[in-house]
């Protein structure tokens, strides 16, 4: 599975994603639209994570999730 997935179905995927990350708003959610980039970028900003931190989180969250 890729990430087109979560862009294709990006409206549920908002919802999941804000119950794992909870600081991100819903104008950050619209802002992001679906770009893993955007995603990592504002979870890095939000949580003050590094990079990479962030890229393993979303990785890990992806890996669980069923679409």
């Amino acid at each position: 599975m890729d990430w087109n997935r979560v862009e294709g179905n990006w409206k549920q995927a908002k919802g999941k994603i804000k119950e794992k990350w909870g600081q991100l708003t819903d104008d950050d959610l619209t802002a992001i639209n679906g770009s893993r980039e955007q995603l990592e970028g504002k979870i890095q900003a939000r949580y003050g994570i590094a990079k990479d931190q962030a890229r393993k989180d979303i990785d890990d969250w992806f890996t669980k999730q069923t679409w």
